[in-house]
């Protein structure tokens, strides 16, 4: 096993990388292509993370990012049509196949039309392949294949323009028969150097690795038919500009077996990826503290499966059941939910300005076709079969704490088994389903998200916003807290799941929901920060829904919330330490209308001008008294809102239970 560099030996890694670099420095131009190491590379070599109890090496050695090579102790290749004419030691030719048996550093230069570079080396050897102006096309294998060794490090020399290309269809023997990419090792491989390299993966994939991927410099085009990019250990992106248009996976780590490994780590460089399936997925985790990303998998959002609407109509436009059985009538081609108008042929509620759905003696209104609450309907996204094109994903963890992202994804734009956290960078995405999703925990901790198309804006088990700006457009929920359908109970005709909530604690939340616009299967704290709610237009849904038996509770922040009369709900009042109202107008509001909330003096104590229409409100803010009267005003509707004093809630919703909407007939 080679020596790594902890943080131990940090100082005397960065020490002997610039010594390496004035080393090199010290030959002629002529004689090395060597770069001096920098000081925010040299920082990278003792890197680690540590999530969930596991420390991923993200570390680097200095031999991954030492580029210089000296002529006179070097092999040179050229190749031709004809063949290739070797000076120097440790490699032979038969034709146009060239085999490296010996460790050092190879010259490769030269063009052919069916030729390779077998490197076989023995076990514990590193070979260094310096690429300068090198175009070689294998008929029917791998371009170059590492048999062997410890490491395999393409250096590409300053101003060169290189190509890989392999052969549709391979003729393998049995040593090389796992062999399945137009750059192909078993040893750990680092790409390097200010070149150009362009690989076309014709058979599958493009530059595969059976263990550790590094790629800290250089202009890197890969075109394949299957995946792009693989390092099966883990794959280290430091710098550089990598372009990859795969078949299926962008870049791909996969080691299943070990949960250290698997991981993708990137702190620098131009990332753009075409998939056909995901963008970059990690076995384990995901883990990016820099770098510019332009990712579009599945043909981007526009090429996603339209959701389908099994239910017919009821709740609107959006209402589901356990992640996806209960879609009631909506378009998706409208995400501001006016298919909400034709869910009466539907047999469910059309958007009545106001109205709130017909109830008989306090009972919930009939579900159509006779269907039950609970019972669930099948949609085609709950199918195995479907192609997974999410842009970010990872079966552990997504860590995002720095760099800047443009996502166009069919699939999910984050996605993780596990949890996922941004706590920096700036991210801009559109979404065919979920704009970020995480089985566990979603935690926003700083960074700028917008999410400017999805299904679902926000979505885990329990979601923590305490820091950051955070935007959400969604053509159902918003933000929605839920464990998925292995865990739902359902307790009569609302949804809970144990162990829920939906936690807002700091930084600024604007959300533009067709569904609910904050939805909790549990709880529902609102503690500090600001959130703007433009709810939904149709009678079935709410701006805020939490669980059945749940609690709303406001402590602190800043919330206003407005949507449709019908599903409402406000804050809970026993539990709350902060003043709130939830207010039905007396008709409903156009969309693109300013709203007030001033105090009895006059003085607005906040505006905002939801993007839809609306008649119900709730809002909550520390300015907020009881006894006190404030007036609500939009456009030529102003009425006012006298604060009760045994409760710190008020609401004038007729329906039933706390916060004036928990006789609800919302599923999830």
């Amino acid at each position: 096993m080679r020596k790594r560099y902890t943080s131990k030996t940090r100082f005397c890694a960065m020490v002997c990388a610039v010594m390496l670099a004035l080393s090199a420095a010290g030959c002629s131009q002529e004689d090395s292509g060597a770069e001096s190491v920098s000081a925010e590379k040299s920082s990278v070599l003792s890197s680690s993370a540590e999530i969930d109890n596991v420390t991923y090496d993200t570390s680097v050695e200095a031999a991954d990012l030492d580029t210089g090579y000296d002529n006179a102790f070097s092999t040179k290749i050229s190749f031709t049509d004809d063949g290739a004419a070797i000076d120097g030691e440790g490699a032979s030719a038969d034709g146009t196949a060239v085999t490296v048996t010996a460790e050092g550093t190879y010259l490769l230069s030269g063009s052919c039309k069916n030729g390779r570079i077998i490197v076989d080396a023995g076990k514990d050897t590193e070979v260094k392949l310096v690429l300068d102006g090198l175009d070689l096309t294998c008929a029917d294998n791998a371009a170059i294949t590492a048999l062997s060794g410890k490491k395999l490090t393409l250096t590409l020399a300053d101003g060169s323009v290189n190509s890989l290309t392999d052969g549709a269809e391979y003729s393998l023997s049995d040593e090389d028969s796992n062999v399945d990419a137009a750059l192909f090792s078993k040893a750990d491989l680092t790409l390097n150097g200010s070149g150009s390299l362009t690989v076309k993966g014709n058979y599958k994939h493009g530059i595969v690795t059976k263990d550790e991927l590094v790629i800290a410099d250089g202009t890197i085009t890969v075109d394949a038919a299957s995946t792009g990019i693989t390092g099966k250990d883990s794959v280290k992106i430091l710098g550089g500009e990598i372009t990859v248009t795969a078949g299926t996976n962008g870049i791909k780590s996969s080691n299943s077996e070990d949960g250290s490994l698997g991981f993708i780590s990137v702190s620098g460089g131009r990332i753009t990826v075409r998939s056909g399936g995901d963008g970059l997925q990690a076995e384990t985790s995901l883990l990016i503290d820099g770098g510019e990303f332009d990712i579009t998998t599945g043909g981007g959002s526009a090429d996603a499966e339209p959701h389908q609407n099994d239910m017919g109509g009821f709740g609107g436009n959006n209402n589901k059941m356990n992640g996806g059985g209960m879609r009631g009538g909506f378009d998706r081609s409208d995400g501001n939910g006016s298919g909400a108008a034709d869910n009466a042929a539907q047999g469910g509620f059309a958007d009545r300005r106001g109205q709130r759905p017909e109830m008989q003696n306090g009972e919930q209104p009939q579900m159509p076709d006779g269907q039950q609450p609970n019972e669930q309907a099948v949609t085609s996204e709950d199918s195995s079969d479907s192609t997974s094109a999410k842009a970010l994903k990872a079966g552990k963890a997504v860590s995002i704490s720095g760099g800047s992202f443009v996502i166009d994804s069919a699939d999910d734009s984050i996605h993780s088994d596990g949890t996922v956290t941004i706590s920096g960078g700036s991210l801009t995405a559109a979404s065919g389903d979920d704009g970020i999703h995480a089985d566990d925990a979603l935690l926003i901790n700083g960074g700028e998200t917008e999410i400017t198309k999805s299904y679902e804006g926000l979505e885990a088990k329990t979601i923590t916003i305490s820091e950051g700006t955070t935007k959400v457009t969604a053509s159902d929920d918003g933000v929605n807290a839920s464990a998925g359908s292995s865990e739902n109970s359902f307790g009569g005709f609302g949804g809970t799941s144990e162990g829920v909530f939906l936690k807002i604690t700091g930084g600024t939340l604007y959300v533009n929901a067709s569904g609910d616009g904050l939805d909790s299967n549990g709880e529902f704290r609102m503690e500090g920060g600001t959130v703007y709610v433009s709810g939904p237009v149709n009678a079935g849904n709410g701006a805020l829904d939490y669980g059945e038996g749940c609690k709303a509770t406001v402590t602190g922040g800043t919330l206003i919330a407005c949507g449709a009369v019908g599903m409402e709900e406000g804050f809970d009042g026993s539990d709350s330490t902060q003043y709130s109202f939830l207010h039905n107008l007396s008709s409903t509001v156009s969309g693109g209308t300013e709203l007030t909330v001033s105090d009895s003096s006059g003085s607005v104590l906040l505006s905002f001008t939801p993007e839809k229409d609306f008649q119900s409100v709730v809002f909550t803010a520390p300015a907020l008294a009881g006894g006190e009267t404030y007036t609500v005003t939009a456009g030529s509707v102003s009425e006012t809102v006298t604060l009760g004093t045994d409760s710190m809630a008020t609401s004038n919703s007729t329906l039933s239970g706390m916060g004036g909407g928990r006789g609800r007939g919302k599923i999830f």
